[in-house]
């Protein structure tokens, strides 16, 4: 085995790789019949030929045909023969020569694809140039982790790279958005994103949109996380079940980014909620067999579900977005949760001159962390101690903590709370009566309004870009942190 290494010098001498034959012939070949043309159009562009000229021609190509216009050397050239982009190649008799250049329209898919395949490794190149001058640049205070955050990062955008047009055409568009009429025709829940497991949420959006960032606020206490929980279950639950009717592997993930609580703490919780059982007991080791058994039985129902965890106390936005990216690559995404938003930090290399302008540089990075990976974000957020000095204590946005963008930038703004938590804090004591008949109207009073309120959990959908907003009434169980929809149905018979 020869394992001689090649010296620096060689190195520096080799060339960019390029196919100037194949991008000769495959215009040839368009000149000749622009139906070739068709063949080619979905993945090649103009800027992955490696000569500018020959870019230039075949973007000029390109525009015509796209505009219904004949591409011919005829055609082209009262646009080409003064051009001083063909100067170097000698004018317009360059475009000519490329006819006798030409191929069999048969062969034109396997001459792009050798084109863009050059293209990708001199891309391939600069950007293993820049990870190593940057490995080398300790000046500009960033680290070797950082370096490799940037390195993924710019892997990833080439990855998905789909060409160089930032438009899309109206005509696609469209067809997106029939085919999002037509699923959500064909179920029955009129869902045509992803199912929040709540069944008046889903009515009022439509589902988990790609693209949206969704934000739950409230203050500590109301069940964001137990309700955050609840939709990344149903919605991992949701792929499952996709994948179960079709007999294949389940076609992407839910990524729950937990900043507050352990990852144990929260597969806890969701446990709890599945089977049934408390928290406290599970922690104590309180339950019987029968608890027990049903425990276990849950457990193994949710182990298969695509439900990732990530714990990174105080994760960058950076770093959140190159996991993403991996999770993307390597299994497909769905959906992201972050719990909470306040608890992140701004991407690596950014300073905030304040905390409300630190804030809104996360809720920017999360809104473009959505439409990047086309997923719904849902990011939790705390709400300020403002809302506990009013006497109705049912959130608004101005109460959003150094709110600022989190409004602006959200597509959906939604408010947890429960009456029933503010309530018990005001339950009657004997000693701040002056007579038993009092102590004893004001508990009956007391006992009629928790009654009216008792499980019950309001979810204020105080904004949503497109669609109505209103307050959803919801069923929340305090013994299991969960929640469900609540069914009045029962509660109108009598």
């Amino acid at each position: 085995m020869d394992t001689k290494k090649e010296s620096p010098l060689t190195l520096a001498m080799r060339h960019p790789p390029a196919n100037i034959e194949a991008e000769q012939a495959l215009l040839g070949a368009l000149l000749t019949n622009n139906k070739a043309y068709d063949r080619v159009a979905d993945f090649l562009l103009g800027e992955h030929f490696s000569h500018r000229v020959n870019g230039y021609i075949y973007t000029v190509i390109a525009r015509r045909i796209d505009s219904g216009q004949l591409a011919d050397p005829n055609m082209l050239k009262q646009e080409l023969e003064y051009s001083k982009a063909l100067e170097e190649v000698g004018g317009f008799s360059y475009v000519a020569r490329l006819v006798t250049s030409m191929i069999s329209i048969i062969n034109v898919v396997d001459y792009g694809r050798a084109i863009y395949d050059c293209w990708i490794r001199r891309q391939l190149i600069d950007i293993g140039e820049n990870i190593v001058n940057g490995a080398f640049d300790v000046a500009d205070g960033r680290t070797g982790e950082d370096q490799i955050e940037i390195g993924e990062e710019e892997l990833f955008k080439l990855t998905s790279k789909k060409g160089s047009e930032d438009f899309v055409p109206f005509r696609s568009a469209l067809t997106q958005a029939i085919q999002s009429a037509e699923r959500a025709f064909h179920n029955s829940g009129h869902v045509t994103g992803l199912t929040s497991g709540l069944r008046d949420l889903d009515k009022k959006t439509g589902g988990l949109h790609p693209s949206d960032l969704l934000i739950l606020a409230g203050r500590p206490g109301m069940g964001k996380t137990a309700l955050a929980t609840k939709m990344a279950c149903s919605a991992a639950q949701a792929i499952m079940r996709e994948a179960q009717e079709k007999r294949g592997c389940p076609k992407g993930c839910v990524a729950v980014f937990s900043l507050e609580m352990s990852a144990e703490q929260l597969a806890t919780r969701i446990l709890s909620e599945q089977a049934e059982v408390s928290v406290e007991k599970i922690r104590r080791g309180d339950i019987d067999q029968k608890d027990f058994d049903r425990f276990v039985k849950v457990s193994h129902e949710l182990e298969s579900l695509p439900l990732l965890i990530d714990d990174t106390p105080a994760i960058t936005l950076s770093a959140m977005r190159a996991r993403c990216r991996r999770l993307k690559r390597m299994r497909g995404l769905n959906f992201i949760v972050v719990d909470y938003l306040q608890l992140m930090r701004p991407a690596v290399g950014s300073r905030a001159e304040s905390r409300v302008l630190e804030i809104s540089m996360i809720t920017q990075g999360l809104k473009n962390l959505a439409k990047e990976f086309e997923v719904p974000v849902l990011a939790l957020s705390q709400l300020s101690r403002q809302v506990e000095n009013r006497e109705n204590k049912r959130p608004m946005l101005s109460d959003l903590r150094e709110s600022g963008s989190i409004e602006q930038d959200a597509d959906i703004v939604m408010f947890i709370y429960r009456e029933e938590y503010y309530l018990q804090q005001r339950e009657p004591q004997e000693t701040s009566f002056d007579s038993q008949e009092k102590y004893i109207a004001a508990t009956e009073d007391f006992q009629r309004k928790m009654e009216k309120v008792h499980n019950k959990a309001e979810l204020i959908l105080e904004k949503q870009r497109h669609g109505p907003t209103g307050k959803i009434d919801l069923f929340f169980d305090s013994t299991f942190t969960r929640f469900a929809d609540l069914d009045t149905f029962h509660e109108n018979v009598f």
